[in-house]
């Protein structure tokens, strides 16, 4: 599946997108949403080989090169290729799938350090995945997770509609206006403008060119969350600046 185009000969250059520091001078936030998988955790590999054997099963003619377009529920994705009464059979097939083989999947750099530098109460992970496989996900990485973790089980319309954000700036008690979304993906992305919410993102699914020239782009890029920076201030609030 094509997810986004590469620049080409007759595709113009997407514009560059400035580091969190340019883009937040000045600038400070009451939390921080971050995405979990490509943003947190790297578990392409495993996603990859789930979804390629999963194609394989349902005879998908490009089974063998399939990508999924990330950080969109799985339901979502497999409606679109399939009939509607093999949806929730194929659902439930992907989703066995992934929980039962996450080898490979690893905390990212930066993360760690990210976590530890934000209060336990301005900090959340928003994702697509389900709850059983996020917590599978999790643990497979040794991840520490925050207090709060929204997953697709908790929402009636995942990304790329702002439920997601929305609900995690709720259970932390803040107003979405206040909140920094950390993705890597155009549908993260998308939830986040949509939400009401300033948009970094990380080199993780895709490329900061792709995230860039993407139809809603977000603020600010950084290869990952290593380059990123934040820190509090004494009234609480959260700036954010390159490493």
């Amino acid at each position: 599946m094509s997810v986004l185009p590469v620049p080409g000969p007759d595709l113009p250059e997407p514009p560059v997108l400035p580091t969190p520091g340019a883009a937040f001078a000045g600038r400070t936030f009451d939390a921080i949403l971050f995405d979990m998988d490509g943003t947190l955790i790297d578990s392409v590999p495993a996603v990859d080989r789930n979804w390629r054997r999963w194609a394989h099963e349902y005879g998908l003619s490009d089974a063998d090169s399939f990508q999924i377009e990330h950080g969109t529920p799985a339901r979502t994705l497999i409606a679109r290729l399939l009939p509607v009464d093999q949806v929730e059979e194929a659902y439930e097939r992907i989703h066995d799938l992934e929980l039962n083989d996450n080898e490979g999947v690893r905390i990212l750099p930066g993360t760690v350090d990210a976590f530890a530098s934000l209060p336990a109460t301005r900090q959340a992970i928003v994702t697509s995945c389900t709850r059983p496989l996020a917590a599978a996900r999790i643990a497979a990485s040794g991840l520490v997770p925050p207090a709060v973790v929204v997953t697709a089980d908790d929402v009636a319309h995942g990304k790329p509609d702002p439920d997601p954000f929305l609900l995690g700036a709720e259970r932390l008690g803040v107003d979405p206006s206040r909140c920094l979304v950390v993705e890597d993906a155009p549908a993260g992305v998308t939830a986040g403008r949509a939400a009401g919410c300033a948009v970094l993102v990380v080199e993780g699914t895709h490329t900061l060119a792709q995230l860039a020239g993407a139809s809603v782009a977000p603020d600010a890029g950084a290869s990952g969350l290593d380059e990123v920076r934040f820190a509090v201030g004494q009234d609480g609030s959260i700036s954010v600046t390159d490493a």
